[in-house]
């Protein structure tokens, strides 16, 4: 069960903390904005009871058992972070390098860098393949790009397209929709269309690889569901992402705090910073309001890693500009226990060492860390999860893309929409039309 600790933001200076009344004086809004959320007609909380989804993602999962050897998804941003995000969380850190692989293994094409495409293409031997194409718009340059390219390699190749190709993208509109309606054969799973691209991880988006490399998703959707009643909770006290979002907003708003830094002390949970990291930004990162007025509003996301940026960016964070929310996760209890060796020659130097696991270790030093910030008026919250599987992750994402909405209309703004990126989209078409 996921715990939300803010008890240090009260044991600093109150012109950078918040004190508990502060923060529960927000409970007024709670059911004002959970209607509105409830108005706009948002599938990312309700997705997660379809049942049918469920067993289509089951059921091809089973058709194609021990057929190939590599998943390969071909997508960016929202199509891709969340899966990256989940292998890494929930598979062996390094699950491809393994000599023995009872799953396929799983590579994430996230950009067009010519590099990073050959260098995967390397690595695969096409007949033994299935690519994953996942676009919700239908027409992302760099996805369809990255299908063109791959298409023609497994066409060259004297294979059939509709063995090696499945497709994730809108239920009616969209260019990868018009090639499914072609070839129907090619089989094709559906994202809602009223799930935005950065909140579909909990969709076929982020479900159907998960599946295929032995991901319990099952498991997923059962934590997601715990979360999302905790969300849909009119009580404060059991609403947590609405405290989380009350804490970010009047961090931000009342404390000069417009940077918030993700920092697990978990190495399997680097990726959910990089999959929040995009949600926070895409999701807040505004310049109109909901009326219409020019608000420019936004919280800047940062990622760092505990033990490993205490020695890259934490001088910056204790001595630095105080313009940051901090943002801690940790686990109860991590996968496996290591002792660390320890010889008495060394106990002047070493002595507190003695009797230290590697897990006691990492744990002291984030509480060391938390404890500066503190000494230098610096907010932190903490974020506690039992340990890093199933169920535990997908309440974790569920209160991040929850307290997100609920972030949107502490700011009265669109957290789902983002015009700023279909700017830049549409620029490099006329570009490249141009030439």
């Amino acid at each position: 069960m996921l715990k939300l600790n803010y008890d240090k933001l009260s044991e600093i200076n109150s012109d950078h903390g918040l004190s508990r009344k502060e923060i529960e004086a927000e409970s007024v809004n709670l059911k004002m904005y959970l209607d509105k959320i409830k108005s706009y007609d948002l599938g990312f909380y309700s997705i997660i009871d379809d049942e049918k989804l469920l067993k289509s993602i089951e059921n091809y999962a089973s058709q194609i058992k021990g057929k190939f050897q590599n998943i390969v998804v071909l997508g960016i941003g929202g199509s891709s972070l969340g899966t990256i995000c989940l292998q890494q969380s929930l598979k062996h850190l390094y699950q491809n390098e393994l000599s023995e692989q009872v799953y396929p293994k799983l590579h994430v094409i996230d950009n067009i860098d010519p590099d990073l495409i050959n260098g995967i293409e390397e690595l695969l031997n096409l007949e033994q393949t299935l690519f994953i194409v996942v676009t919700k718009s239908g027409g992302t340059p760099e996805t369809l790009s990255q299908f063109l390219y791959f298409r023609e390699k497994v066409k060259s190749s004297n294979l059939v397209i509709e063995d090696h190709f499945v497709f994730v993208t809108d239920p009616e509109k969209g260019l990868l929709r018009e090639l499914s309606n072609e070839n129907p054969n090619i089989k094709t799973f559906e994202v809602p269309s009223n799930v935005g691209g950065r909140f579909s991880v909990l969709t076929a988006v982020g479900l159907l690889p998960a599946k295929l490399i032995g991901i319990n998703i099952r498991a997923l959707i059962d934590g997601a569901r715990e979360m999302r009643d905790k969300f849909l909770s009119e009580n404060f006290e059991q609403n947590l992402p609405f405290q989380m979002a009350a804490i970010q907003y009047l961090s931000a708003s009342k404390k000069g705090k417009s940077i918030n830094v993700t920092y697990p002390y978990v190495q399997k949970l680097i990726k959910l910073s990089d999959w929040y990291r995009q949600l926070l930004a895409e999701s807040i990162g505004k310049e109109l309001d909901r009326g219409g007025d020019k608000v420019n509003v936004g919280i800047t996301p940062v990622h760092a890693l505990g033990a490993t940026d205490q020695h890259s960016q934490n001088q910056l964070y204790m001595e630095g500009p105080n313009d940051k929310l901090f943002i801690f996760i940790t686990v109860d209890k991590h996968q496996v226990e290591l002792e660390i060796p320890f010889e008495e020659k060394f106990s002047e130097k070493l002595g507190y060492l003695k009797d230290v696991s590697f897990e006691k270790l990492l744990k002291t030093e984030m509480q060391g860390t938390i404890d500066s910030l503190v000494n230098y008026n610096k907010p932190s919250i903490k974020l506690e999860i039992e340990k890093v599987d199933e169920k535990n992750l997908g309440e974790l994402l569920m209160f991040l893309e929850t307290a997100t909405a609920f972030l949107g209309e502490f700011y009265n703004i669109d957290a789902f929409n983002q015009p700023g990126v279909e700017m830049a989209k549409n620029l490099t078409k006329k570009y490249l039309t141009k030439t």
